[in-house]
């Protein structure tokens, strides 16, 4: 399968869990994401209350972009939304912001909600492979990864998607992501997000070209290439796919 297999190292070069946690303050690396599920005799009045609650943030000139997105595979009656990217320091300044709009959300998107999941996404500089222009890029292959347990796991997973993320940089590797640590999201949560960016349909299905581990094998050499595949096989313990589409008309974007 094209995502597991080549997208598990395209931008999967997270920070192990302790860097990530002592990052500076100031530095924009977090991004909030709740995850709705609701009824489908519900979705209308959700989108509903979700637009009220866009306006009224609007109204009160919240400065931090919220962008929605549809669950087009997977549970598909699901609403994701990516608050940032943050700071920490920008999480408070969020909270006092959205404060006025609390009432609003209670009032219009609670009542059709079936549950609700939040959690935040860490990231650090440099492991992400984005291009110039995201103009139509509207659809995002979502992985969600957990690893085995221990440290050794961590550090060997890590330390190759270093490497191969060094790989598709050097060979400009025709594949957009970016990637980061899920942290606070409770008994279950997976340990990784990857998010793959893609224009359509017909971009997202083929093999990349060159495929993967080709491409890393031309940049390090077969054995290196193997040696990579093998240690990330070894400290994964199971992922979860899901491809989304990005709604506009969902989403809030400052100043608009």
């Amino acid at each position: 399968m094209k995502t597991l297999t080549a997208c598990v190292v395209a931008a999967l070069a997270v920070s192990a869990c302790a860097s990530a946690y002592a990052a500076d303050a100031n530095q924009a690396m977090v991004m909030r994401d709740f995850t709705d599920t609701v009824a489908p005799a519900q979705q209308q009045a959700y989108e509903a209350g979700l637009k009220a609650y866009n306006q009224c943030l609007r109204e009160h000139h919240v400065k931090f972009r919220e962008s929605t997105v549809t669950h087009e595979t997977g549970n598909d009656y699901m609403y994701s939304t990516d608050v940032g990217p943050l700071t920490w320091a920008d999480v408070d300044t969020l909270d006092a912001e959205a404060k006025s709009c609390d009432a609003t959300w209670r009032a219009q998107g609670n009542p059709h909600l079936k549950s609700e999941t939040s959690v935040f996404i860490v990231t650090r500089p440099g492991f992400s492979r984005m291009p110039k222009d995201m103009t139509g890029y509207a659809l995002i292959d979502v992985i969600h990864f957990t690893l085995k347990p221990g440290m050794a796991a961590q550090k060997a997973f890590t330390d190759a998607v270093k490497e191969i993320y060094a790989a598709e940089n050097k060979a400009n590797w025709p594949e957009y992501s970016t990637t980061g640590r899920i942290d606070s999201g409770g008994p279950g949560a997976p340990d990784y997000e990857l998010d793959i960016f893609y224009k359509n349909w017909a971009s997202l299905g083929p093999e990349p070209n060159p495929p993967l581990w080709k491409m890393v094998a031309s940049v390090y050499g077969q054995q290196k290439a193997d040696d990579l595949r093998g240690a990330l096989n070894g400290a994964i313990a199971s992922t979860e796919e899901h491809v989304d589409r990005l709604d506009p008309g969902l989403s809030y974007i400052p100043g608009k």
